[in-house]
């Protein structure tokens, strides 16, 4: 916990503008707040509100939360935004509040870590991360999904499955040397 109050403090000092700036551009091009906030499943299983700059404007009709590079809600600069990460600067501040770490499970929405079963509920005796092995390795989740016929049901069935794998076997494995290199 140490570790992640003094690496977010010092990276919200660092990107604070960065932030901000990000802020003003999605708020311009969505016509909305720029900074988003959705419910996610934290440690133990806890609801929290995730931020993160918004990269996407609302079309009626979709609710997906399966994401894919093809997605027409993306904005402009959102697809900027998600390229360079610049959209999950905000999550510093979770860091910095404590419902969030800098290594982790990511955070999912409802309906995916709080169903988790058995032994694989490990994952959520942690808080979740902004980073981690199981992200890593899905960095081009989206393009990976807008190859896939059905992408929720991929999701389901092919990424989340292996995300759960690979998350269990970094809690079982953990050391802040490997945090460090996730980083």
């Amino acid at each position: 916990r140490f570790f992640d109050i003094i690496l977010s403090v010092v990276g919200i000092c660092l990107t604070w503008w960065i932030m901000l700036l990000a802020w003003i551009i999605a708020s311009v091009e969505t016509r909305s707040n720029g900074l988003f906030m959705q419910e996610r499943i934290g440690k133990e299983g806890k609801i929290f509100l995730v931020f993160k700059i918004k990269t996407m404007r609302v079309i009626e009709g979709i609710k997906n939360t399966v994401t894919t590079s093809k997605d027409s809600r993306i904005t402009k600069s959102g697809a900027f935004f998600r390229k360079t990460k610049i959209d999950e600067l905000p999550q510093l501040l979770n860091v910095l509040f404590g419902s969030m770490s800098f290594v982790g499970a990511r955070p999912d929405v409802p309906g995916f870590a709080d169903k988790l079963e058995g032994e694989d509920r490990v994952i959520l005796e942690l808080a979740p991360g902004i980073t981690g092995p199981s992200s890593l390795k899905y960095k081009n989740e989206e393009k990976l999904l807008s190859k896939q016929k059905d992408p929720e049901q991929y999701n389901k069935e092919v990424i989340w499955p292996d995300k759960v794998q690979i998350n269990k076997a970094y809690i079982k494995d953990w050391s802040l040397k490997k945090d460090v290199e996730y980083i």
